[in-house]
This record gives structure tokens, C-alpha cells and sequence, in this order.
């Protein structure tokens, strides 16, 4: 039995990678870059939902340049099967970390990426990212996109992770899909290298 549900679980993954290539497609349409960093894909588009002002006191407009960051899934299932989903978590969270640090200093130094005001993302899993990466919190308005999220990302999480079936089923109602933003000041004061101070 045990067997038969892994092969299902690989395939099932398997067939969601071929899905997330074609996606990989169509996300170079609807943006004006991809780039890498590590564990990161950063989607740079324009924003079109609609105001949000950040806890520091920035605000993200329509059409203001923001990067949508997306994990590598194809990276965090290699991870999964190799390490076990616990020690695959723990990995996951540092190369996000480093992945983080990287985009900070791009920011900075890329003059592509100098115009991107804040970092994006949707997920079902919110909590461990704002207490250890810095996002902040907002709910997701639209009713139609926060039910499509929710389904999306459900799916997903049965799909890649080895209790995902399990973990699905029993916190259906704590899986909501929230809208995590980071301002890029906020990057930058959690992430820039701190400048060491002279010794007299």
C-alpha cells in the first residue's frame, strides 16, 4: 500500500512539474522579467490590486513595479525527497533566507530591479514566513480570487508534500489564502549587510 501511494504521489508530482513549465511560459508574458535567486523565481509586473499601506508607512499603488516571488517547487520536492519534509523545511526556510539577502542587494545594484517598490506572494502557509522573513499580512478582497487561491494552493500542498493529503483535511478551515507583502525598505533594513561601525 505504502508503495502504490508513493508512486501515486510521484507521478502526481511528476505531472505538476510539466504543469509548472508551461506556467513558467506564460508567467514571461504576463511580466517584464523573470529572475533567479537560489530557491526564489522573482516575477517583476506591475501591480493592479488595490491600495496597500505597509506598517512602515509605504504604500503600494496600482501599477507600481512590485517582484512576485515564487519558490522553485521543483527545488523544494528534490529537497523533500532527499532530506525528509522536516529537515527539507528547516533547508527550505535558510536558502529562502539567503535567497532574500541576494534580492535585497539586487535591488540596489541591479538597474532593472531599482524600480521595484515592494515583494508580493500569495500562500496558504503564512505564518512561518512573516515571523522569520518579515511579510506582512493582508487579506485577499476579491472574493473569487481568494476562493481560486485557496483551491490552487490546496491542490498544490496535496501534491508536494508528504502529508499534504492529511494536512489538507485537517486544518481546512486555517488554510486561507492571505496576500503577504514586503516593502523594500523593509527588505532592506531585515536583509542590507549592517555597515561596521569604526573603533576609535
Amino acid at each position: 500500500m505504502v508503495a502504490s501511494v508513493s508512486f501515486i504521489k510521484l507521478f502526481s508530482q511528476s505531472l505538476w512539474m510539466m504543469w509548472e513549465n508551461l506556467f513558467a511560459i506564460v508567467t514571461k508574458f504576463r511580466s517584464q522579467s523573470v529572475w533567479r535567486y537560489g530557491i526564489c523565481k522573482l516575477v517583476v509586473l506591475k501591480y493592479h490590486g488595490e491600495s496597500i499601506v505597509c506598517k512602515d508607512g509605504h504604500q503600494i499603488l496600482p501599477g507600481d513595479w512590485v517582484g512576485e516571488l515564487h519558490l522553485d517547487n521543483r527545488q523544494v520536492v528534490q529537497l523533500t525527497r532527499t532530506l525528509g519534509a522536516d529537515r527539507a523545511g528547516i533547508r527550505t526556510a535558510r536558502m529562502l533566507r539567503e535567497a532574500m539577502k541576494e534580492i535585497s542587494r539586487e535591488l540596489d545594484s541591479n538597474p532593472e530591479l531599482s524600480k521595484v517598490q515592494a515583494l508580493t506572494g500569495i500562500t496558504l502557509l503564512h505564518r512561518g514566513i512573516i515571523h522569520g522573513i518579515g511579510f506582512e499580512q493582508h487579506p485577499i478582497k476579491s472574493k473569487w480570487q481568494r476562493r481560486w487561491f485557496g483551491i490552487y494552493l490546496r491542490f498544490l500542498l496535496r501534491v508536494l508534500h508528504p502529508e499534504g493529503k492529511h494536512r489538507v483535511e485537517d486544518s481546512t478551515e486555517k488554510l486561507s489564502p492571505k496576500m503577504l507583502v514586503l516593502s523594500k525598505q523593509s527588505l532592506k533594513a531585515r536583509f542590507a549587510p549592517r555597515r561596521k561601525e569604526a573603533v576609535s
